[in-house]
């Protein structure tokens, strides 16, 4: 039984807070199916997340099972949450996002039990003819039903649903409705429901009205309209508004009596009951290959995005490669432009600077063109990974998703996109141009820096409220690489000191010029290059930095819950 004692919720700690939910209390009992009915704004969805530890509570207590969740909380596998949004994988099938929950959740699953326990709950959810169909062709029903599918896979005792039957036509809703009652009947689960309208009311086996986050009833559907003195129940919201929702809760207080006296006994023998075992969650290893597994599978499904990874890696060497149509210029000469008498020294001097400039400055500006469209690449990569799927996220982790195996299942995914552009850069911009230096030392400082800014994104993905605040952040970073560089200007001393150790693309571009060492063009570079160069030690390793940088911000980011982002 799921128990809840005078539970109080504000917005805030503050005194003037202001108060979602007043002292409510109510008993749910196992097997039963029961609804949370309200005006939009009463607290409905506030009391489902405060169970769920989602919202915590100020006052009051909840228990299940006769235990004080505030001292011994739920295991992930002991309470299912069904929230508004999808929580689904739109490019995968029906079949492969219940498989995939099933291997996040449930431990020590052979291959064929994983198949077998996929198709019982589609059979279940009345799904099986729908395996096979993508989650984004799916109707609202369908959707539904797979989100119950997904989170029946721990074989909850406790099932949250909120707003499950939102959206959905008459026959729909008592589908799911039947459904719901058949979930909490075969499994002997606690099943509570969010709902915004009265259709289907006598499914329900407790109705609990709140009202300005006060509760008004707490009882069975066929007493609801005499309670509130209507003819039918669908007058209620039409009473709602006559009193305060305090003066309702007075009321109720007033009349609740005989309701607990008539259940004292279910209650007493549901706190004896036994609880079953949960099963263990899979260890942070195997979540993090089935994560990555999923995610190559839905990153070849999205031919988009392919389409666009593509045209990007291919296209942007082609960009480099134009400015080096007409081959490198020819350094000059030193030696030769000192001799001759003095008008000719003059000349050849000023041939040999413009030379020199001009072979120094083509040289330079190519490898600053391909550090910022590497780094273009990585913000592509990242800037959308956490922050497009967020709500996805939440639902997982609430579900006993490790942090640390969906941030590593991150980072591989785009290490290896990391790995393939880089190359396909390097290789490509060297064999078509002829491009001198060191092709080794130039790699390593091309994939640091389109490193570094995938995981500087990537943590601006966990961090942003959206996925355009994301993108559009990213897009900042990267612009601002370019002139802050001071590739092509110097800064003012001041100013260069303070703002070099956040700019990727400096170090890149630096270590990447010290290539050219065993090559005439670095002595040229020297002489025509507005910005001092620093060791390729020191850009490595705070190009390493910026990784690691990246990398903590996206973990911290996903420590943080966000489910209404």
């Amino acid at each position: 039984m799921l128990e809840l004692r005078d539970v109080t919720v504000t917005a805030g700690d503050g005194e003037d807070a202001p108060v979602l939910l007043t002292t409510v209390t109510a008993r749910f009992a196992r097997g039963e199916v029961c609804a949370l009915l309200g005006p939009s704004g009463s607290g409905k969805t506030t009391l489902v997340r405060a169970v769920a530890g989602i919202a915590g509570t100020t006052g009051g207590s909840l228990h299940w099972q006769g235990n004080d969740l505030e001292i011994e909380d739920l295991q992930p596998s002991q309470i299912g949450y069904v929230p508004q949004f999808t929580i689904s994988r739109e490019s995968l099938t029906a079949e492969e996002n219940v498989i995939l929950a099933l291997q996040l959740r449930v431990a020590g699953l052979s291959r064929s039990a994983l198949f077998t326990r996929a198709a019982e709950l589609l059979e279940l959810t009345g799904l099986a003819s729908a395996a096979a169909t993508l989650s984004k062709h799916l109707s609202g029903g369908q959707r539904r039903r797979l989100a119950l599918a997904m989170e029946l896979a721990g074989e909850p005792p406790l099932l949250l649903c909120d707003e499950v039957t939102s959206g959905l036509d008459a026959r729909a809703e008592r589908e799911i409705l039947e459904l719901l009652r058949r979930i909490a009947r075969e499994g002997d689960r606690v099943v509570v429901v969010v709902t915004h309208g009265l259709r289907g009311i006598e499914m329900f086996d407790k109705v609990a009205v709140l009202t300005e986050g006060h509760l008004a009833y707490f009882g069975a559907p066929d007493t609801l309209a005499h309670y509130f003195r209507a003819k039918d129940p669908e007058e209620i919201f039409d009473r709602l508004p006559q009193r305060t929702g305090a003066e309702w809760h007075a009321s109720w207080q007033k009349h609740h009596g005989h309701f607990e006296e008539k259940n004292a006994g279910k209650r007493e023998s549901d706190e004896q009951e036994a609880e079953l075992s949960a099963p263990a969650i899979p260890s942070p290893l195997v979540q993090f290959v089935t994560l990555l597994s999923a995610r190559w599978k839905v990153f070849f499904r999205e031919k988009s995005g392919v389409l666009l990874q593509l045209g990007l890696v291919l296209g942007f060497p082609l960009v480099v490669a134009v400015f080096a149509l007409d081959g490198f210029p020819a350094v000059p000469n030193l030696d030769a432009a000192l001799s001759g008498n003095v008008v000719r020294q003059l000349l050849e001097a000023r041939t040999f600077a413009e030379g020199a400039s001009k072979a120094g400055s083509v040289v330079s500006g190519l490898i600053l063109l391909q550090v910022i469209l590497l780094g273009l690449l990585g913000a592509n990569n990242s800037a959308r990974e956490i922050a497009g799927e967020r709500a996805i996220y939440e639902k997982e982790r609430f579900a006993g998703l490790h942090p640390i195996a969906y941030i590593a299942s991150k980072a591989a995914f785009l290490g290896a996109l990391v790995l393939v552009q880089t190359s396909w850069m390097t290789w490509f911009v060297r064999a078509t141009t002829q491009f001198p230096g060191n092709g080794a030392v130039q790699f390593v400082f091309f994939l640091l820096v389109n490193a570094a800014l995938t995981a500087v994104c990537l943590g601006i993905s966990a961090l942003a409220r959206s996925a355009d605040q994301a993108s559009l952040a990213s897009i900042y970073l990267v612009g601002f690489q370019l002139p802050l560089s001071g590739a092509v200007l110097a800064l003012p001393a001041g100013l260069d000191a303070a703002l070099r150790p956040f700019i990727a693309a400096y170090w890149s571009w630096s270590g990447a010029l010290q290539s050219l060492r065993e090559t005439r063009y670095y002595d040229v570079l020297e002489l025509v290059l507005p910005t001092t160069l620093s060791p390729s030690a020191l850009c490595l390793w705070v190009l390493l930095l910026h990784i690691v940088f990246g990398v903590f911000l996206a973990w911290l980011g996903c420590l943080r819950t966000a489910w209404d982002r």
